[in-house]
């Protein structure tokens, strides 16, 4: 499901990064779960064009791999690299058929994978691929949409992004289209997985302590654009994050 649109994407997939709700909840909130990462091995899934390898790499993580199903996406994260060198290793690899390492790894980052998950038995499988990459402890960090989201609720329009309902509905919940109002505007079809979804795969695949950590605008952007601005974003969150342990 996801291969092809990101191909098509490539390049452009960079500019998500520009937008309102990227910049001002989005990267900050992601950034603050995970916290410090020096001295730590990290692999990153579904890294796209690498953002989150980089800005981490950039942060004191040791050993950074980052890791996509498509060619397009780790051929601009590898030009990315050659440019301007942190030595951020990236190949392409589906994590429904993820390699086993050598080093399993102290931290793994899944921002926006298991939403695309064909179904339950993929999602579990995945988990279970992720449980057996990380050191005991170690801590699993994911970016989802929001399994509450309200699609006849206030929209992230205004943030820089539309998300609708496809009309079509897979095993863990309903296929949504997600817009980046970029121009030439980006859009991506995934699903939008039920809480439990979550909740028993990465349970089944052996992770504890599974926490849900809302996001919100951070201070910068309360500054930039008032908080009367962000009162949509916060009562109907398009997106939420989670943690747990291996």
């Amino acid at each position: 499901m996801g291969v092809q649109q990101y191909d098509e994407i490539g390049e452009a997939y960079e500019g998500f990064k520009s937008l309102v709700l990227e910049q001002y909840a989005v990267v900050p909130g992601f950034l603050a779960m995970v916290g410090d990462v020096r001295g730590k091995s990290l692999l990153d899934l579904a890294s796209g064009t690498g953002f989150y390898s980089r800005e981490f790499r950039r942060r004191g993580a040791t050993d950074v791999l980052g890791i996509d199903i498509s060619e397009e996406m780790v051929s601009v994260a590898r030009q990315l690299e050659e440019a301007a060198p942190l030595g951020v290793r990236y190949e392409v690899g589906d994590v429904a058929e993820l390699r086993p390492f050598d080093e399993p790894f102290d931290i793994v980052l899944a921002v926006q994978l298991l939403n695309y998950a064909e179904d339950y038995a993929t999602t579990e499988r995945m988990c279970r691929n992720i449980h057996r990459s990380m050191k005991p402890g170690g801590e699993l960090f994911l970016l989802n949409q929001s399994p509450d989201y309200r699609f006849d609720g206030p929209t992230p329009e205004k943030y820089g992004f539309r998300t609708e309902l496809t009309g079509e509905e897979a095993e863990t919940g309903p296929r949504v289209r997600t817009t980046a109002l970029l121009d030439p505007p980006v859009s991506l079809v995934a699903n939008r997985p039920r809480r439990e979804v979550y909740e028993k795969s990465l349970g089944a695949a052996g992770f504890t302590g599974l926490t849900w950590v809302p996001l919100t605008a951070s201070e910068a952007g309360v500054r930039e654009f008032g908080a009367d601005f962000w009162a949509d974003f916060h009562a109907n969150p398009p997106l939420e994050m989670l943690r747990c342990r291996a």
